[in-house]
């Protein structure tokens, strides 16, 4: 069942998580170079990043659906592969760091699925393409 949060009180809730797409050297050169057939990787991961955010109650069946005041997602490329960050805000009875998980992971999702194509080895798998460390680091409930 769906907890009960109506007893709550409405406070400023922040939520912030971050995740790692591990690429190949080459790939992030494309990426950071705009040769990507889909497209720019940053732009686009950012926007699929803001829709999975929206999502999250969609997707997770007993999260609440939370009047959301502000998302940021973040994509860096550094050694080794590409950095998300998201973080999620709303004046509400409950936290919003599933938002914020589910922000970083469509974030990564989306970016591999724009870069693919270069990852496959000659039988067409991934190797050394991984998502990894897809955590929560820092949640704040009150304040401004």
């Amino acid at each position: 069942k769906m907890v009960d949060i109506g007893d709550k009180d409405i406070v400023k809730r922040v939520g912030t998580a971050e995740g790692r797409l591990v690429l190949k050297e080459s790939t992030l050169k494309a990426i950071a170079s705009n040769q990507i057939k889909k497209g720019d990787v940053i732009s686009s991961s950012k926007l699929a990043s803001i829709g999975g955010v929206k999502a999250t109650s969609a997707l997770l069946p007993l999260c609440h659906q939370i009047p959301l005041t502000s998302i940021e997602t973040d994509i860096r490329i550094e050694e080794g592969g590409l950095r998300a960050t998201c973080t999620v805000s709303a004046f509400y009875r409950t936290g919003v760091e599933m938002e914020a998980l589910v922000g970083v992971t469509v974030a990564l999702l989306n970016a591999w699925d724009m870069v693919k194509y270069l990852e496959k080895d000659d039988k067409g798998q991934y190797p050394g393409t991984s998502i990894r460390d897809i955590r929560v680091v820092s949640k704040r409930k009150g304040g401004d």
